[in-house]
């Protein structure tokens, strides 16, 4: 079964999810690893129609966990770059078919990002472009840890290989920037970028060579460049006439939830309008800000306690709470259990993936 074109309203997932393309790409890059994919796609539930579909998604947590464990099974921490080595234009979706009939590689690339949410929604973030400077900007859910490093690799990468369809080169970056700390495997991100790699940056982020960011692209199609963004218009249209106000208000919310919990005020400026209007459409919509929030932080607590090892202060922070006894207070109200506890009882149960280094008993 599939979504509609309003798959993301309301989203199943407070993280966000992806395209099952990805996926795809994911075992191809197992497999040439050396990866057990039948077995990886067991563990996962990974059915062929899912697989087969142009719309089917999967949660970012399931996303990171099926990564980890690809890596784990075949040995190679920088799975990422083959992952991103195996991308085809046709791999991002409509967007990147359409990015590959631009007229320069810079807008081959602008167009790519433009449409990113056809095939994803991270909800801390989404890509930027920023073509006075050249650069491509990916923002990834954090703290990192060995679950998505490679997230930022592969992005990283496939965008790479994109520049590289487009314009027929190898050297087409001046330079890459990655957010965590360097794994010890410097060297061969600079041999595979054909860059220098800086790791511990601001950003994750590449940089484009002036020269092929104005560089005619390969596939340079007009026609085809015209009616494949239209289609991309319309569905993007599709997808964000499906969220009501309500959704837009949580999408804003959640990559603000950092320690503390953001006012009317802001959300409201972030939309557009003022504070008493926004509070007349939630009221039509029969829900409030407060109810908002509350709903937003019980979905995103949950999601990061169910799928992912992170420390409970880091998910009190990442859900907008200033310590770990109000996550605890609140997550008890919510669920009538502690985070602790529900995580216990998780894992017992095998719905949650053993911390790294465990021991299995």
């Amino acid at each position: 079964m599939t979504r509609s074109l309003s798959r993301l309203s309301p989203r199943q997932n407070a993280l966000g999810d992806i395209s099952m393309l990805y996926v795809s790409v994911l075992l191809r890059a197992a497999a040439v690893e050396g990866a057990n994919i039948v077995q990886l796609s067991s563990d996962f539930r990974l059915y062929r129609e899912a697989l087969a579909s142009s719309e089917a998604r999967i949660s970012i947590p399931r996303f990171m966990r099926l990564g980890h464990a690809a890596i784990v099974q075949a040995g190679n921490p920088a799975l990422g770059l083959r992952m991103g080595a195996l991308t085809r234009p046709i791999d991002t979706g409509i967007s990147g078919l359409a990015g590959q009939c631009a007229t320069t590689v810079g807008e081959a690339i602008t167009t790519l990002i433009r449409y990113s949410l056809l095939t994803s929604q991270n909800s801390r973030g989404i890509p930027t472009i920023d073509a006075a400077a050249r650069q491509v900007r990916f923002y990834s859910i954090r703290p990192y840890n060995a679950f998505n490093f490679f997230v930022v690799d592969s992005v990283l990468a496939a965008w790479t290989q994109f520049l590289r369809n487009a314009s027929g080169q190898y050297a087409v970056l001046e330079r890459v920037s990655i957010e965590y700390a360097s794994l010890g495997l410097d060297d061969q991100f600079e041999r595979w970028f054909g860059c220098p790699v800086q790791f511990g940056a601001d950003t994750n982020s590449i940089t484009l060579r002036p020269d092929i960011w104005v560089q005619p692209s390969l596939h340079a199609q007009p026609a085809m460049y015209e009616k494949l963004t239209g289609l991309c218009e319309l569905e993007l249209q599709q997808i964000r006439r499906g969220w009501t106000t309500s959704d837009r208000v949580k999408n804003l919310l959640t990559p603000l939830f950092q320690g503390e919990s953001p006012g009317l005020k802001i959300i409201a400026q972030k939309l557009g309008t003022a504070p008493w209007t926004l509070q007349r459409q939630l009221a039509a919509e029969n829900t409030g800000f407060r109810e908002l929030v509350d709903e937003t932080r019980k979905q995103l607590a949950q999601d990061y306690i169910r799928e992912t090892d992170l420390s409970l202060s880091e998910v009190a922070w990442l859900s907008g709470f200033a310590n770990p006894t109000a996550l605890h207070k609140a997550y008890q109200r919510w669920f009538n259990i502690s985070p602790g506890e529900q995580r216990k009882r998780l894992r017992a149960t095998g719905e949650m993936q053993p911390p790294p280094g465990a021991e299995k008993k």
